[in-house]
């Protein structure tokens, strides 16, 4: 079993920033890649970015120079990096953790993104 805690979330202006984390604990050794997903009132739920073991990275194309995703094995954390923040990036925001068998789930952090 895995559990991931996000924190980080939070009421932001247009052009602001934030960084969200993602802790790990538990089995952590069976993680490989982990990923940040969003979800919009209304609307399917996004992928964001993700981010192997060993430090490859993805990112949606709505995101791409804006946020960035990182990990710190030590710490079993992953944050990603908010900026240039939209109206349109407003979203609950979680964290996936794709392990050997199974993949495992964060509850979520709200970001919304308002003046």
């Amino acid at each position: 079993q895995v559990q991931l805690a996000e924190s980080g979330g939070g009421l932001v202006q247009p052009g602001g920033s934030l960084r969200l984390s993602c802790a790990a604990s538990g089995s952590i050794f069976s993680i490989y890649t982990m990923r940040w997903y969003r979800q919009a009132p209304g609307k399917q739920r996004e992928l964001v970015a993700g981010i192997t073991r060993g430090g490859t990275t993805n990112y949606a194309d709505s995101v791409k120079g804006r946020f960035t995703i990182s990990r710190d094995n030590a710490k079993n954390t992953v944050y990603l990096q908010m900026n240039s923040l939209k109206p349109e990036d407003t979203a609950v925001y979680c964290c996936k953790a794709e392990g050997i068998v199974n993949d495992y789930w964060g509850q979520g952090t709200q970001v919304t993104v308002s003046s």
